[in-house]
């Protein structure tokens, strides 16, 4: 194996990410190394790439960026049982500590102290990747690698859904990018009546339409009070899945939810928003934040529904080599595709 590897990596504080030559990550006791061989492009990426308020905050200059992938174990540390050279494999982005609370109870996910890889620590847009042990989930061989570097936002979609009992019940989701579509498909998996989800993106609500069972509904051009009386919802929707950050789209789900109504916000609005409270408190809305994925249930739960029939490939709407990334990100900078994968070789 050579010494020096492929990486992209963030080294100027401008937009844009540079392809460079940086050395294979050495492997501690109780890590792994993986060759990467699937990366998928994430919203955070894009912001790394765009290289906004929050990236310039939050992510060292000269990090290896990327954190959604899939691989080979291809050297185990001196530690490390249960784990075999040649597994393939993807893994959990976040590493926690074990000295809080949270971590303590089991609660990986609540973990104060935890650090992603590819925006706090070296990432995945590599060749070879380091990766605590802890970390690697192992793929079966009916999950192909494309699927597996999708692992990642398909968990926090998995994660989002999985919020609430959705059984016979009725669901909106507002945003209907990647993660949207995919908690949509796992809606429907799971025995959701009505699926019915916005966006302002036709592309974005065709590709929904593609993905899974779903009521598509741009609000731009059509009232969410008429989709719900062509359903025959007698009082609203039952769950909320807000994804979009925006707080008009918050406030219509508010609105057209049941009393009693629950929600699991996964997106995350820029800066401060104004909250009507008094809504929310007169109907008696519960209200959920979710954060990344339950380490490791959401990825039990992702994988057994994925071996039982959840189909999200169509979510995946372009492929390119790696060194074809500039395209890559692109596309996904233009808004209206689905996931961007990278073939690494």
């Amino acid at each position: 194996m050579r010494n020096d590897m492929q990486a992209l990596a963030k080294t100027r504080p401008e937009p844009g990410l540079w392809m460079e030559r940086r050395p294979v990550p050495e492997i501690g006791p109780d890590d792994v190394l993986i060759r990467i061989r699937k990366t998928g492009i994430c919203g955070t990426d894009i912001h790394i790439w765009n290289w906004d308020d929050w990236a310039a905050r939050t992510v060292p200059l000269g990090l290896v960026t990327g954190h959604e992938f899939a691989g080979e174990i291809v050297e185990l540390g001196r530690n490390v049982t249960g784990l075999s050279v040649g597994q393939r494999c993807s893994g959990e982005g976040h590493l926690i500590s074990n000295q809080s609370r949270q971590s303590r109870a089991g609660k990986f996910h609540l973990d104060p102290a935890t650090r992603g890889i590819g925006v706090n620590e070296q990432g995945a847009f590599a060749q070879y990747l380091c990766l605590p042990a802890f970390n690697v989930v192992p793929l079966p061989d009916e999950i192909d690698d494309e699927i597996g570097a999708i692992l990642d936002p398909l968990g926090n979609a998995v994660h989002t859904a999985l919020s609430f009992d959705l059984v016979g019940e009725d669901v909106l989701i507002t945003g209907a990018g990647p993660i949207g579509i995919m908690a949509a498909a796992v809606a429907r998996h799971v025995g959701a009546r009505h699926v019915v989800i916005t966006d302002v993106n036709p592309d974005r609500l065709a590709l929904a339409a593609e993905v899974t069972d779903v009521v598509p509904v741009n609000v731009a051009t059509q009232d969410l009070r008429d989709v719900v009386a062509g359903l025959k919802m007698k009082q609203g929707f039952d769950v909320g899945m807000e994804m979009s950050g925006n707080q008009a789209a918050l406030d219509q789900m508010i609105e057209h939810l049941v009393m009693g109504g629950r929600i699991a916000m996964l997106g995350i609005p820029p800066g401060k928003s104004p909250v009507d409270w008094s809504r929310i408190v007169f109907k008696a809305i519960t209200l959920k934040g979710v954060y990344g994925r339950e380490i490791f249930e959401t990825w039990y739960k992702m994988i057994a529904m994925l071996e039982n029939g959840l189909d999200v490939r169509r979510v995946i709407t372009h492929r390119f080599d790696v060194a074809q990334f500039r395209e890559g990100f692109e596309v996904m900078r233009a808004g209206s595709s689905g996931k961007v994968v990278l073939d690494w070789g």
